[in-house]
């Protein structure tokens, strides 16, 4: 198209499409006007209107009706420097919307006329990276903001912990302590996935982190090479939001029921036998929420619950429950959905069946119950021992 032509196109477009200085655009705005910042995410990462939607040009005509249907509603178009606003409220009227307008000057002027801008949450390169996921309504650049100032502990580095890590680390979980003394064996490898067979003699707690660096350089990866134990157990959880329990063991598990309870953390909760895992929270900060002992009051006999080296497991299925449960993380973190909070989420894979459980507090608990008695950490190792 020569010069002449897009010039002439341009007026007959505008001859179309109203335009209306800043101004008088946020004077229709705070009248019930919807008004949209067509602009890409990296380049909303400076600031836009404030309570604009954000909607980039190349999405408009794919989401604008679940986000708008109504076609009689004002719609004002905003773009960097107004020319990409005016096709976007072309395209809106080929749509159907009857009261459609571009912003003169786009954001360049919005700005320079001094009129109320909100500072991008996320810079460039978290806008880019979680992408996919800021654009839930759920989410948003708020919700990705608070996962990246949360903070998670997970007790293990092993068949729960591997898939955990890795998904709260892509979803940006701003800080993961990884809390676990083993080292890697290559008998773990088919389901550990965070682990390598050159890391084999590694710390687990290393190799993780080698792992979760590689794939999200942007979070925080925090190692304790010990087992907890009565008394570090606080120390090893305090300061963090909630717990991922990988733990493979019912004495860690008591520990970790108990102080999750007096620290008034969340537990998220998940094991795996063979072909059946279960996952559940345990939200003490929740008047309805049991705790762990209220689905095991004592531990059972050895023979009755064997670990995954006794029994044996397949190798997918920690994989799958660990998922559940950096699904559960994420939702407490958001304040979104409905948690396992009072259900226990049993899932069968030779018969690919999920089964829910009603779970309720038990009011003779003994670690919630009203009569409950806690005389410190060592008498609950002493506790499992003797079980």
């Amino acid at each position: 198209m020569n010069p002449l032509d897009r010039e002439s196109w341009l007026a007959d477009l505008r001859q179309r499409v109203p335009e209306l200085a800043p101004a008088e655009a946020l004077r229709k705005q705070a009248q019930g006007a919807l008004l949209i910042d067509v602009r890409e995410d990296n380049e909303r990462a400076s600031g836009s209107p404030v309570g604009a939607l954000a909607l980039s040009r190349g999405f408009l005509e794919l989401r604008i009706e679940s986000q708008e249907p109504r076609r009689e509603r004002e719609i004002l178009t905003l773009c960097g420097s107004g020319m990409r606003s005016l096709f976007a409220a072309e395209a809106l009227q080929r749509m159907g919307y009857r009261n459609v307008a571009s912003i003169a000057g786009g954001f360049e002027r919005w700005k320079s006329e001094g009129l109320p801008i909100s500072v991008a949450l996320l810079d460039t390169d978290s806008a880019e990276r979680y992408a996919r996921q800021l654009r839930l309504p759920q989410v948003g650049e708020a919700g990705q903001a608070r996962l990246g100032q949360a903070s998670v502990v997970l007790l293990g580095a092993g068949g729960l912990g591997a898939p955990a890590a890795l998904y709260l680390a892509a979803a940006g979980v701003g800080r993961l302590t990884l809390i676990d003394d083993d080292r890697v064996e290559r008998s773990n490898l088919h389901r550990q996935v965070i682990h390598a067979d050159a890391r084999v003699g590694m710390a687990k707690t290393e190799s993780a982190r080698m792992t979760l660096n590689a794939l999200n350089p942007r979070v925080n990866i925090e190692l304790r090479n010990e087992r907890l134990r009565a008394d570090n157990v606080e120390q090893l959880l305090r300061g963090h939001d909630l717990v991922v329990d990988g733990a493979d063991n019912f004495p860690a598990r008591y520990l970790l029921a108990a102080a999750t309870r007096r620290l008034n953390m969340p537990m998220v909760y998940g094991a795996v036998e063979r072909f059946t895992g279960q996952v559940g929270v345990f939200d003490p900060r929740r008047s309805d929420s049991p705790c762990y002992r209220c689905l095991f009051p004592e531990p059972p006999d050895a023979a009755d619950a064997p670990n995954c080296s006794e029994a044996g497991v397949l190798g997918v299925l920690p994989g799958i429950v660990g998922l559940l449960q950096a699904t559960e993380a994420l939702k407490l973190i958001l304040g979104i959905g409905e948690p396992l909070v009072g259900r226990l989420l049993s899932f069968d894979a030779l018969r690919m069946r999920f089964r829910e459980t009603r779970l309720p507090r038990d009011p003779a608990c003994p670690g919630c119950g009203a009569q409950a008695e806690f005389h410190g950490y060592a008498d609950i190792e002493r506790f499992c021992a003797a079980s």
